[in-house]
Order: C-alpha cells, then sequence, then structure tokens
C-alpha cells in the first residue's frame, strides 16, 4: 500500500511538472507568434507612411519646333502670308514608384520568409518647368499670329510622348528592380534575411 501511494505520488508530480513545462513552452510559443505578428504589422504600418514612393527619377530636356501658317485661297492658288517658326526649349522630369498604402506583407515562421506584394510601378509625375522654358522666334512677321496654347499643346504632345518611349525602354521595369532592392535592405536591418517580393 505504501508503495502504491509513493507511485501515485511520483506519477502526480510527474503529471504536474510535464503541464507546467507544456503550459511554459505553450506561452513561449504565443508569445513568439505574437511578437512575429506584431512586427511585421509594425514594418508594414512604417512602409504605409511612405504612401506613393518615388524610386526613378529621369530628368529630361527637349527642344521643338512649332510652326503655324496663315493661307489666303484664291480658287486657282493659295498665297502664304503669316507663316510663323517658333523654336520652343523646354526641360522636366519624369518620377515612377508605387503605392505603398496595397502593400501586403506575410511571415512564414517555418521557412523564416518575408513574402511581400507590391503593386507594380507607375508612373507618379511628368512635369514640365514652364518658367525656365523659351521659346525663340525663328520667323514670322506682322500677319503672323501665333497663340500661346499653341505652345503649350506643343511641350504637353511632347512630354506624353516622352513618357511612352521611356516606358517602352523599361523605365518602370527600373523603378520595379530599385523597389525590390530597396525593401530587401530595409528588412535586412530589421533581421529578415529571407525575402520574396512579388509584383502585382
Amino acid at each position: 500500500m505504501k508503495k502504491l501511494r509513493t507511485i501515485i505520488l511520483i506519477f502526480l508530480i510527474l503529471t504536474v511538472v510535464t503541464f507546467g513545462v507544456l503550459v511554459m513552452s505553450n506561452d513561449t510559443l504565443f508569445q513568439t507568434r505574437t511578437n512575429i505578428t506584431s512586427e511585421t504589422s509594425l514594418i508594414q504600418d512604417r512602409l504605409v507612411e511612405l504612401s506613393e514612393w518615388t524610386t526613378l527619377r529621369y530628368e529630361y530636356s527637349n527642344v521643338i519646333v512649332s510652326r503655324t501658317e496663315r493661307t489666303l485661297s484664291l480658287g486657282v492658288t493659295d498665297i502664304n502670308y503669316g507663316e510663323a517658326i517658333r523654336l520652343i526649349e523646354y526641360s522636366g522630369y519624369l518620377k515612377a514608384g508605387t503605392d505603398l498604402s496595397k502593400i501586403q506583407m506575410t511571415y512564414n515562421e517555418q521557412s523564416e520568409e518575408m513574402f511581400i506584394r507590391v503593386p507594380k510601378s507607375k508612373i507618379l509625375d511628368n512635369v514640365v518647368e514652364t518658367d525656365t522654358a523659351k521659346v525663340e522666334d525663328v520667323k514670322g512677321n506682322i500677319f503672323s499670329d501665333y497663340p500661346t496654347q499653341i505652345i503649350f499643346d506643343e511641350i504637353n504632345a511632347d512630354k506624353r510622348q516622352l513618357e511612352d518611349e521611356k516606358i517602352s525602354q523599361g523605365f518602370l521595369e527600373e523603378a520595379d528592380n530599385r523597389i525590390r532592392q530597396l525593401l530587401t535592405s530595409f528588412l535586412a536591418t530589421n533581421g529578415y534575411n529571407d525575402v520574396v517580393v512579388e509584383f502585382y
């Protein structure tokens, strides 16, 4: 009987100790998961604060030859009496980046991998610095009328063409690569060495 009591007592002690160890390890595991989730959320919040993230800037300058003419139709022939030619010189910049408010981050504890989904880069700005633009008369006379709106229309058409050319040359892909490098570097400083960035 005494032996049975000793065995039961040892069994109860072992059960209590095992239960205590399990509770402590689960609590630590739960705390670790909570810490990782909280940390990932804090990092995402810091990135979202950046909002539109400009990663690439291209500065350009261009010269346009702009021409207007006035003709008088005489039935048999046309007389050109008001031709005007202007040389328009301007500069500007093109910015590309992404909207970090739409970033999605998940952390895989087994592989210790941070997975990030980021919107693809887009053109954020295409700005012509009109205060430094120069318009030079190449040809004109008192009959030639040259509305200022024509100058602005031609600059706007030219800057859109330049934007399309840069996009076709891989400007947005280069911006995506910069974003990947910056995010990887940023997360490495926060202790995440295995980072996968996907664009959507």
